[in-house]
């Protein structure tokens, strides 16, 4: 059995008294220890996939199963555990606490999780051991980036998941960012799962999963993925 499975997962909303279909009948399976990039177009279903991973949506019908549970029908308080526990997230905008240090920013998310791992270490890793003791407004934008991924990481999580990581960033800040989220899928033994407009950054990942009107459209597997450095978009 894969590490998640999404079977026959449909999201609709509702407004008025008309009725949207986010995801159509989503299928595609994911295994432990992955990068996995999610494409397509807006609207193709990528984001509500992703929140429905986080436990930040539930699905409207259909089955989402991660490590063996299944979590489509958590109550509140297993979906706070499992957010809290299981889920790094890593977003476009860092989301950072302005009047918080890089390291106090990366302290925080530690703090409530069982298993995390040394602040210091991980800023060390993702190369800010010079600029912990900076705020937000002191760093770049790749340096701020850089520390939303250190604190989903310090969590520990068995599952990062990462928002248009490098939306806002330049070619050279972007290049570095996916070549640390592709050493942390490497060297952690996480699973990474990326979603994003640019399809040119698929040769990166272990498996592509294309979104096309609310729906997996082509699942494309790598057997040898390209290191970043390699690739030119």
């Amino acid at each position: 059995m894969a590490y998640i499975e999404f079977k026959d997962v449909v999201k609709e909303y509702k407004m008025g008294e008309i009725i949207i279909k986010a995801l159509n009948n989503t299928n595609f399976q994911i295994d432990k220890g992955e990068l996995v990039i999610i494409v397509g177009p807006s609207g193709a279903g990528k984001t509500t996939a992703l929140n429905i991973l986080g436990g930040m949506d539930n699905a409207t019908s259909g089955r989402v199963i991660i490590d063996n549970k299944d979590i489509t029908y958590f109550k509140e308080k297993e979906l706070i555990k499992y957010r809290r526990e299981d889920i790094g997230f890593v977003f476009q905008f860092y989301n950072l606490v302005p009047n918080l240090t890089a390291l106090e920013n990366v302290e925080l998310a530690t703090e409530i999780c069982k298993d995390s791992l040394n602040p210091v270490e991980i800023l060390k890793k993702v190369g800010l051991e010079d600029r912990m003791k900076n705020f937000p407004s002191q760093l770049s934008g790749g340096e701020q980036q850089r520390v939303a991924i250190a604190r989903a990481i310090a969590k520990n999580p068995k599952i990062l998941l990462c928002d248009e990581p490098t939306g806002a960033l330049d070619y050279n800040t972007g290049k570095q960012i996916l070549q640390l989220l592709q050493d942390t899928a490497r060297k952690e033994k996480m699973t990474v799962i990326i979603i994003t407009h640019n399809a040119a950054i698929a040769p990166m990942a272990d498996k592509v999963i294309h979104f096309k009107n609310g729906t997996v459209s082509n699942i494309q597997v790598n057997e040898y993925p390209k290191p970043i450095s390699e690739i030119e978009w």
